[in-house]
């Protein structure tokens, strides 16, 4: 092989000192964007707090509801509940004893798990008759919903999944509400976040309904919505083309057709945040599942700063609503 000359020599010396510069600047970049988004976690309080878990050190969860408990309608509406299930043996035990120690007379629960390979099943067959349960495989989260709700009587509906938890005393609110405002077909509350170990480490308390604003973001807590039996019949099951965003999917649809929402004023229930949940493995997938709603509502693709903008009044009252709260102004 020929020497190379002076001339190719610089050239490649010129070559390797733009690589440098290059990797420099690169690794200017990531600098600024650590330290910002450093500063970013120091300051918990600018973020949206319906979308940040984790908001203080982990403490005992404690609910302390406002006012008498509610009672009872006369004849108690009839409330379905479907838990999906798969490798969720950690949990799955919380999140039932959360249903069944609502006491509710007209509860009709039932468990529809995806052919769990932990201890799943064994937890399901320690309840005995207290609950319904079936162990099949099936195809993913809106699948197993439909499956469980198939044959299952009761005109209020919602789903509570295996890692999360009611609080006590909701069905009997939620069933005291729907009695005395037969105008609203869906409800949601307040949510708290707790951890692995059931710890609370945060709470979201939120604004009056958006219409506008679930367009561009499902921010109603799932865990908390229940919906009257009719809204179901008329908008069809869970879509099963749905992995993520299967609970958007859903209330967009109610929403189209018309369905009226109302967020109540109360703590329903509990999301639990931990390393092994949908909500974080699957995000690319969510993404792409929430930008197929959005396309599908609006008729265009959004762009983040147009969503950004869409969300910012209600994110406004949201802030505000939360903040009231933790500083003891409002009260619930």
């Amino acid at each position: 092989m020929a020497p190379e000359t002076e001339q190719e020599i610089l050239h490649k010396l010129r070559e390797l000192e733009e690589k440098v510069d290059g990797l420099t600047e690169s690794h200017r970049l990531l600098k600024q964007a650590y330290a910002r988004s450093r500063a970013h976690l120091r300051r918990p309080w600018l973020r949206p707090p319906m979308w940040t878990y984790e908001q203080y050190a982990p403490r005992k969860l404690s609910i302390n509801p406002r006012g008498p408990a509610p009672k009872l309608p006369a004849s108690p509406i009839g409330i379905a509940i479907v838990t999906p299930s798969f490798n969720q043996g950690p949990f799955i035990r919380d999140t039932i004893e959360s249903v069944l120690c609502q006491e509710y007379p007209t509860l009709h629960y039932h468990v529809q798990d995806g052919a769990s390979i932990d201890d799943t099943v064994e937890i399901l067959r320690s309840f005995g008759d207290r609950i319904s349960w079936k162990s099949i495989r099936d195809e993913g989260q809106a699948d197993a919903i439909n499956l469980g709700f198939a044959g299952l009587d009761g005109d209020i509906m919602a789903y509570l999944n295996s890692d999360d938890t009611l609080l006590p005393g909701t069905l009997t609110y939620v069933a005291d509400y729907f009695s005395r405002n037969p105008d609203v077909d869906i409800v949601y509350g307040h949510r708290i976040f707790i951890d692995s170990s059931g710890d609370e480490i945060g709470r979201a308390v939120f604004p009056q309904h958006g219409s506008n604003a679930l367009k561009y973001a499902g921010y109603v807590p799932q865990e908390t919505m229940f919906w009257r039996r009719k809204v179901w019949n008329a908008v069809g099951p869970m879509d099963v083309s749905f992995n993520y965003a299967l609970d958007w999917d859903f209330m967009l649809r109610a929403q189209a057709a018309g369905f009226k929402f109302r967020r109540l004023s109360r703590f329903l229930a509990c999301f639990r945040v931990h390393d092994a949940q949908k909500t974080t493995k699957l995000y690319e997938l969510g993404r792409q599942e929430m930008q197929r709603l959005r396309l599908r509502s609006l008729g265009y693709l959004p762009t983040s700063a147009a969503i950004g903008w869409a969300l910012s009044p209600y994110l406004a009252r949201q802030f505000m609503a939360h903040w009231c709260y933790r500083i003891g102004l409002l009260r619930l």
